[in-house]
């Protein structure tokens, strides 16, 4: 049952990914592999770096498919005044923002994907937001 439900989860996750990775008219579609919710890194990996780039500096392998250049998650405390915005960014992880790059197609809101991903376990959806969120903190630069 379980093993069923990671699937269809799986599945429903990869459709998503597939219509929001669709920008030129040529179909981009990004793999997505569920991981578990306490590793931030991991997750960044999976969700975030095939288009924001290993770095996290937007260079990832979709970037030169997407309309806008995905943005340099290194520098968010930098552009925020030297402070790093958790709630924001957790904001902007679950429901999107009004930034074009963020409220389009361009930038999959990750919220309900989470929430469907963790069908079983809700509370974990917010565990998710809140570790991608804190692996976001540790690579800011100075």
């Amino acid at each position: 049952m379980l093993k069923s439900l990671s699937i269809i989860a799986l599945a429903g996750a990869l459709a998503i990914s597939a219509g929001y990775a669709d920008q030129n008219s040529a179909k981009v579609v990004i793999a997505v592999q569920k991981t578990g919710p306490v590793n931030g890194k991991q997750m960044y990996t999976s969700y975030c770096a095939p288009c924001h780039g290993m770095d996290g500096r937007g260079n990832g392998p979709v970037a030169p498919a997407l309309k806008q250049k995905p943005a340099d998650l290194t520098a968010i405390a930098k552009n925020n005044g030297g402070k790093y915005p958790s709630s924001h960014i957790a904001t902007v992880l679950e429901y999107g923002t009004e930034l074009p790059a963020h409220g389009t197609a361009q930038m999959p809101v990750w919220g309900p994907v989470f929430g469907r991903m963790d069908q079983q376990h809700p509370d974990q959806r917010l565990l998710r937001i809140s570790n991608l969120s804190q692996y976001l903190r540790s690579i800011q630069t100075k």
